[in-house]
């Protein structure tokens, strides 16, 4: 390749560069593109004519921006698929490690999973971030616990395991693409950069439990298309028990969460399933369903600091 001309997003030569490098790594095989604190590009037109190129050689390559909070303008079909969705890691961290979230890891940074959050003002948050973009461009975010710029999420939990393995549950049943960061499903500790950043560990140094629940969930993703694109129902979301539903047509997985310290048992009613999910497909939890007069109601005794997936 030619050499880089004095950088300057508004130079015509260093733009048409810039794309000559994209669509050479596109035809080279990648698949897609995550573009460095893009808002930075104030060049009008730009990323435009990025997506139009890259998507020219391989319609199907993904092209994601790191954009911290709103990015609906991001995401108007002219310009990114997705972008790193810091609006879902944030309160699911507050929500599962609560306060025991190191503050001196997550300070100064430009998400907030502090200060601590129970099940109703956790399903605020997440209805709402459900709302900020259309359905379509919810099931291309990037979703992520922790990255290269931020403190890795055990070391953020003050090393409490229970609030990564909630954390990473949910992010596993959440609509979207789940991104885990390398070294999460072995338990790597790390503070901020450059201490996010270390080598994986060698196997000996594996937490073994980690990587094995992090192997039941990305299988129960990829055999439960509800889990994947379905739509997602909130059912229940007191004190320390959130419970949601992943619907797509006939199938209904139910996914139930106790951040509590002490077992949590819950009667709610629900309306709008068809059937009634009651096999335990990950975690514990002892369940029932019980008609009282016209209601249906789903019980649930969850064990402290647990999870479960029903199917």
């Amino acid at each position: 390749m030619r050499a880089l001309p004095e950088f300057n997003h508004d130079n015509p030569e260093v733009r048409e560069y810039i794309m000559e490098i994209a669509e050479y790594w596109i035809n080279f095989g990648i698949d897609g593109w995550r573009l460095d604190v893009p808002f930075e590009v104030k060049t009008p037109g730009f990323w435009q004519e990025f997506r139009d190129r890259v998507k020219a050689i391989n319609p199907d390559a993904y092209i994601v921006g790191e954009v911290w909070e709103d990015a609906s303008q991001w995401l108007d079909g002219t310009q990114f698929d997705g972008v790193m969705n810091y609006l879902f890691a944030a309160p699911t961290i507050a929500f599962t490690a609560g306060d025991r979230v190191d503050i001196e890891k997550v300070k100064g940074s430009s998400y907030q999973p502090f200060p601590p959050l129970y099940a109703k003002e956790y399903g605020e948050k997440i209805k709402h971030l459900l709302q900020l973009y259309p359905w379509e461009i919810q099931l291309t975010q990037l979703n992520l616990l922790a990255s290269h710029d931020t403190a890795r999420l055990l070391t953020i939990a003050g090393g409490d395991k229970p609030s990564v393995e909630l954390s990473t549950l949910l992010l596993l049943t959440f609509p979207g693409a789940p991104s885990i960061y390398y070294g999460d499903e072995v338990g790597l500790a790390g503070g901020r950069d450059p201490d996010s950043r270390r080598g994986f560990p060698l196997e000996s140094h594996w937490e073994l439990d980690v990587l094995e629940y992090h192997r039941k969930l990305i299988a129960l993703r990829h055999a439960h298309p509800a889990l994947r694109t379905g739509s997602y129902e909130i059912l229940y979301a007191e004190g320390t028990v959130y419970v949601f539903a992943r619907i797509l047509g006939n199938e209904e997985i139910i996914v139930a969460v106790n951040i509590g310290t002490a077992p949590a048992v819950v009667s709610f009613e629900v309306t709008s399933l068809k059937s009634k999910p009651s096999k335990l497909l990950y975690g514990s939890a002892d369940v029932s369903w019980n008609r009282e007069g016209e209601s249906i109601k789903l019980s649930l005794n969850l064990p402290a600091r647990s999870g479960c997936i029903l199917g």
